[in-house]
């Protein structure tokens, strides 16, 4: 799927209050996280509420190539017989993972420290993402890459015959560097350290753990420091995937700006390396009840009931912004339905997602309507309160899914409706988002 189908344009336009209950797909970096550990354990991995978006199913076809047998048995239930670390089979294919920045940073970092050769390429977005801040610390291990100028895919990597341990400071916060590390010191002699200054989502590390590696994490004067000791047997598990929060925001924000509405959202992961955007609304105003707290696949999780009501401007801290990179996009809509100004810093890792998140959705509020500043690290929304937003644009996507969804969300708040140019990529994440939506009461329709 590394082409880019045709274009899929949508418009959302105002209809009244949302209510009822919905039930947000599994968590995506979970997801993918469980296919790739149930393919380096020894036994039958189980897994239910994977998510059975486009990003995942990628990902599983990987495992696939690289050897695993990845058998789907119904909605959300699958199973995985893994190889074993260190047992991968070089793929005959190229491998193609789509819009997928998680999927082949990951999946190169548990290839890089085998002897093995295997070709990267993705959809006309990803191969626009740069890919040296993984492939530079995978040769620290002994791999080697060869891509297009700029460290990018299509892109081949030349896994390591001898492996050694390495010790990396992660230069930017990105879990997907350090997990593509902790992955490649999995078939790595000794013992490999990552250093984070600031934290990021810790799914890997919680996983790791769960199928039987050794590792260790510890706040030391560098930072977080995660210690993994190469070359266990890893154990098949079974794994429950929480859903995500990063879908769940769409609906949680389009409750909280379109006027009278009232939903209920269960099961929603509340990993406090994940949970930066709801923290953020709590500030902002936000009514979000978080009910019956439990524990379910070793995570943390809550439901969330979620009201109406008026919002304010306020400054996030930019120290938040690992734990809630995903979400800014949808943040500045609900930024704009506020009151007040919203300063959003220490974001420049929007530039390098799927699009340069900052300016997609600084183009798309503004051609709204909405007056907003940016610079390379900083995006600031001056808002314009609850049903204040013009509307009545066609905004450009990019070829993301977050920065689709975000604007149809605008839609259904704003005073005329918001089209965007190309809905299509919104089944990388979220492929239930416009049925959910439409059972909640919102109105967007595809042309």
């Amino acid at each position: 799927m590394s082409g880019h189908g045709q274009a899929q344009p949508m418009t959302s336009r105002r209809n009244g209050p949302l209510t009822g209950r919905a039930e947000v797909p599994g968590d995506k970096s979970i997801s993918h996280r469980a296919l790739i550990l149930g393919a380096l354990a020894v036994g039958e991995t189980k897994i239910t509420g994977l998510l059975e978006g486009q990003d995942v199913l990628d990902t599983a076809k990987a495992m696939r190539a690289f050897g695993a047998e990845v058998i789907h048995h119904g909605p959300g239930s699958w199973s995985v017989h893994g190889v074993g670390v260190g047992g991968f089979a070089e793929p005959a294919e190229v491998i193609d993972c789509g819009n997928s920045g998680t999927g082949v940073r990951l999946i190169m970092g548990c290839m890089a420290t085998s002897p093995i050769t295997a070709t990267f390429t993705g959809d006309a977005s990803l191969r626009k993402r740069p890919m040296g801040r993984v492939t530079d610390p995978l040769a620290l291990f002994g791999a080697k890459a060869y891509g297009r100028k700029g460290g990018r895919l299509p892109m081949t990597v030349v896994g390591a015959a001898s492996p050694v341990p390495v010790r990396y400071a992660t230069p930017v916060a990105s879990a997907q560097v350090k997990s593509a590390v902790l992955l490649a010191g999995l078939n790595a002699p000794g013992q490999t350290v990552v250093i984070e200054r600031e934290a990021t989502r810790d799914h890997s590390e919680r996983m790791l753990v769960g199928f039987g590696a050794e590792l260790t994490v510890e706040d030391g004067a560098e930072g977080r420091v995660i210690t993994l000791t190469g070359q266990p047997e890893l154990k098949a598990q079974t794994v429950a995937v929480p859903r995500d929060p990063s879908s769940a925001a769409f609906p949680v924000c389009a409750a909280l700006v379109v006027e009278g509405s009232e939903i209920f959202v269960p099961g929603v992961s509340q990993n406090l390396t994940r949970n930066g955007l709801y923290l953020t609304l709590v500030e902002m105003g936000a009514d979000i009840a978080f009910e019956n707290p439990r524990e379910e696949g070793g995570e943390p999780v809550a439901d969330l009931r979620v009201r109406f009501g008026p919002l304010k401007g306020i400054e996030v801290p930019p120290e938040r912004a690992p734990s809630m990179i995903d979400e800014y996009p949808i943040l500045s809509v609900v930024a704009a339905c506020a009151e007040g100004r919203t300063v959003m810093r220490g974001v420049k890792e929007l530039r390098v997602k799927e699009s340069d998140r900052i300016d997609a959705m600084a183009r798309g509020l503004e051609a709204c309507g909405v007056q907003v500043e940016e610079d390379e690290d900083t995006l600031i929304v001056y808002g314009m309160g609850a049903g204040g937003v013009p509307g009545g644009a066609t905004c450009k996507t990019h070829i993301d899914h977050r920065i689709a969804m975000s604007f149809l969300v605008l839609g259904m708040a704003a005073q005329k409706p918001v089209s965007v140019d190309d809905g299509s990529p919104i089944a990388t994440s979220f492929p239930a988002f416009l049925p959910l939506m439409a059972r909640l009461g919102a109105d967007v329709s595809d042309l």
